[in-house]
Parts: structure tokens; C-alpha cells; sequence
């Protein structure tokens, strides 16, 4: 992993777009709803109300770092004069013993805080960690690595964020961004008869404004022709194999953006960015990854 660590950091040359504040927020109310309705009873019990902490982020693995403002906001909801300091930016590297941020605050808000922001933090590097992996093996291909919508109900703005942190590249955000007509959507609207594909998808354009994307999975190689007859802009092909795949970039030949889906890991999207397609969608990116081991660490004072 740390090989990786350093391809990602010294590849890394773009900003990543900062996370929508109100949309940290909702997710922390919720969050902290859950975990201390009514406040947390060990802490006002154990520590005394004026009792300060200083405390660290500690990495207990090496990563890439996703999540700094939100952990920040993880402990200002419980002492709005913590005083939070960044030491690893989001999208850099860490290694095992390293320290990432430090809170200094109330010793009640950063106990009550620390689950919370752990639990945020640890998922996102870890999303930002696995997408640099991804990265690492198309390097050089021209292919996007991007994640999918298989993300955790309330969370996807900050799991596509990390996605961004790891040298990712994010597909529609929600059902509302673009079309994506898939296997189901063709079925219903065509009846089952492919001789209807071309004029069935002609009819969804023609409804679309100019700024609406609109793609369509296929699943065979035959269906290419007919719908690229109906002015796509990308095309998905779903489950293809490196064959297919490579028989498919030849016969859009530039006519639409080319994404490939499905089987896609860590032995397999090599090969896969090799066959010339644009675009490779992960949906383990998100919906399978082991938190990283993060801790939090107070300070003792001799």
C-alpha cells in the first residue's frame, strides 16, 4: 500500500472541490441524534465541565487522508471553540504512527465528538485509500476510474468526495443528474423487440434539453449500431469481456464516450483501461471497503 501512497501523492496535481457545508452538517445532527440523543451520560458523569483535552488523529495504518473538515465539524458541534488543526491535507498520503489532525476543546465535547468523527473519517480515507489503488493500475491509460451510486443511504456526498480524494472521478450524482438507460428501462420501453431500440431511445432525446447527458448499458455487442443511431452521448458495456470490450471501442470509434461496467477489480481493470474505453465505473469503490484503523489519542501531560 504505501507504494501506492507515494504514485497517488506525487500524481495528485488538481484541487479537489470543498464539501457542501450544509450538507456536513445534516449528516452530523444525524449522526450525533443517534449516538447521544439525550448527551453523553459517561462523559458528564466521569468529567468535570471546565475539564480541556488536547487530542490527536492517529493513523494505526498507512492511507490516503479523506475527511479533515468534517471531523473538524465533528467536534465544533459539541464545543464551537475547539480549536482543530489539520497536519495531513485531504488527498495526501499518511503512514502508520502518523498524526493527522489535533483537537484541542472541552474534554466532554472531544469524548462525545470522537466516535462520531471516527466513524466519518475512517470510511472516507478508506474509500479515498481503495480509489488510489484503482487509480494506480489505469495510470498512463487515459481511462477515468469513477464510482457508482452503491453508496451508504445519507452519505454518498461525502463518499463521493473521498472517491474525488483518491484520484477518483464521480458519475450522476442521483436519479435526477442524467438518463442512464439500463437493461430494465430498454425492456420496459421497447416491449422486449430490438427492432424498436433505435426509435424507442430517438423518442427519449427528443425530449431531453441539449444539457441533459444521455447514456444507455447495453449488453451485447449487436445493440451498439442502433443505438448509437439515437444520438447518445455514452455508451455502458455491461459485463463485456476484454474481447468484447475491445471489439466494442472499435465500433463506437469515437462516436460516443465508451464506459465499461461490471467484473471490474483489482485483477481485472488493468486490462480493461488497455482496451481503450473512457470511462470505468467501481462500485466497490464505495460499497466495499473496510474502514481504516484511525484513532484518536489524548494527549497525557507529565
Amino acid at each position: 500500500m504505501n507504494a501506492v501512497v507515494r504514485t497517488h501523492q506525487t500524481a495528485r496535481n488538481t484541487a479537489i472541490p470543498a464539501l457542501p457545508r450544509d450538507a456536513v452538517e445534516t449528516i452530523l445532527r444525524t449522526a450525533f441524534a443517534e449516538d447521544a440523543p439525550y448527551g453523553d451520560i459517561t462523559s458528564a458523569t466521569l468529567l468535570p465541565a471546565d475539564a480541556t483535552a488536547t487530542a490527536w488523529l492517529v493513523a494505526r495504518e498507512p492511507g490516503i487522508f479523506s475527511g479533515g473538515d468534517v471531523f473538524a465539524a465533528a467536534m465544533r458541534c459539541q464545543d464551537p471553540d475547539a480549536d482543530v488543526d489539520q497536519l495531513v491535507a485531504d488527498g495526501a498520503g499518511f503512514t502508520t504512527g502518523e498524526r493527522i489532525m489535533r483537537v484541542a476543546g472541552l474534554a466532554r465535547a472531544v469524548l462525545t465528538a470522537e466516535r462520531v468523527a471516527l466513524n466519518l473519517t475512517q470510511r472516507m480515507s478508506a474509500i479515498a485509500t481503495q480509489t488510489a489503488e484503482y487509480a494506480a493500475l489505469v495510470a498512463g491509460t487515459g481511462a477515468r476510474v469513477t464510482d457508482t451510486r452503491k453508496t451508504t443511504p445519507g452519505l454518498r456526498v461525502l463518499e463521493r468526495y473521498a472517491v474525488r480524494c483518491g484520484g477518483g472521478h464521480n458519475h450522476r450524482f442521483s436519479l435526477s443528474d442524467a438518463v442512464l438507460a439500463k437493461d430494465n428501462h430498454l425492456a420496459v420501453l421497447t416491449g422486449g423487440d430490438p427492432a424498436k431500440l433505435t426509435a424507442a431511445l430517438r423518442g427519449v432525446r427528443a425530449q431531453l434539453p441539449h444539457t441533459v447527458h444521455f447514456e444507455v448499458e447495453v449488453d451485447r455487442i449487436e445493440q451498439i449500431e442502433p443505438v448509437l443511431a439515437a444520438g447518445v452521448d455514452t455508451i455502458m458495456l455491461d459485463n463485456f469481456s476484454i474481447a468484447e470490450l475491445v471489439t466494442g471501442v472499435a465500433v463506437i470509434d469515437g462516436r460516443a464516450l465508451v464506459e465499461a461496467s461490471g467484473n471490474v477489480n483489482r485483477d481485472t481493470i488493468a486490462d480493461i483501461a488497455r482496451t481503450g474505453v473512457d470511462i470505468i465505473s467501481v462500485g466497490a469503490l464505495t460499497h466495499s471497503v473496510r474502514a481504516l484503523d484511525l484513532g484518536l489519542d489524548i494527549a497525557i501531560e507529565a
